[in-house]
C-alpha cells in the first residue's frame, strides 16, 4: 500500500484497513511464537503501513 493509495481513501474506509492491519500483525506474531513465519521483514512492513495511515489521518484532522 503506497501513500497514494491511503489518500484517496475515506476515513472509514482506513479504520478499517487499521483494523484489518492490527488482526493480521497479531495473527503473524503469534504464528511466530508457535512456528516459523517465511520472513520477518512481512510484520515490519505492516507496522509501516499502519504507521502511514496513523499519519494521514493526523494530517486530515489538522
Amino acid at each position: 500500500m503506497n501513500l497514494k493509495e491511503i489518500r484517496v481513501k475515506t476515513d472509514k474506509e482506513l479504520e478499517q484497513d487499521i483494523m484489518h492491519l492490527k488482526e493480521e500483525l497479531f495473527r503473524l506474531r503469534f504464528r511466530k511464537v508457535t512456528d516459523v513465519i517465511e520472513s520477518p521483514a512481512v510484520i515490519r512492513n505492516i507496522k509501516k503501513n499502519i504507521a502511514q495511515i496513523k499519519t494521514i489521518q493526523k494530517e486530515r484532522k489538522k
